[in-house]
Parts: structure tokens; sequence; C-alpha cells
């Protein structure tokens, strides 16, 4: 039985394009997320974290080791909070 040589051209082109894809997609999606792995099962606490890291560092996965928070930040928050006087 012959071996159809002919038809890896077209296997050679699929499988190529599929990995072309795929790479392309984790580039894109690790370049969104500077250049860190895609987060995934996000719940409201790691929500909470990356608006604060947001509002720290202007990205949603900056983080910041200051102990002292940035001019601005106790205002930046979205809660509507009483004033405390």
């Amino acid at each position: 039985m012959p071996v159809p040589w002919e038809a890896l051209i077209p296997f050679g082109l699929l499988t190529s394009m599929f990995a072309a894809a795929g790479t392309l997609l984790n580039v894109s999606k690790r370049a969104q997320n500077d250049g860190k792995p895609v987060r995934y099962h996000i719940d409201a606490w790691d929500e909470m974290m990356m608006d604060r890291d947001k509002r720290l560092t202007g990205s949603i996965r900056g983080q910041s080791a200051n102990p002292i928070a940035p001019e601005g930040f106790e205002i930046s928050s979205a809660w509507y909070t009483e004033n405390a006087e």
C-alpha cells in the first residue's frame, strides 16, 4: 500500500496554522497581562484585589511593595463612604 505523500503538505500546513494561531493567541493574552499568565476562576476577592492593584500601580497585574500608598489613593475607591468627622 503506497504512502500518500501529497497528503503531507496539507497536513503540515494545517498543523503549522493551528500552531501559529495558538502561539499568537498566547502572546496576545500575555501582552495584555503585563507578560504574566492569564488568570482563571476569578472570584469577588480577586476582582477587589485587581481593582486595588489598578489604583495603586495603574495596571491590574501590577503590584507594589511600597508601604505608603500614592497620593489620591484614599479617594480613588468606587465605594461611597460617609464623612468620618
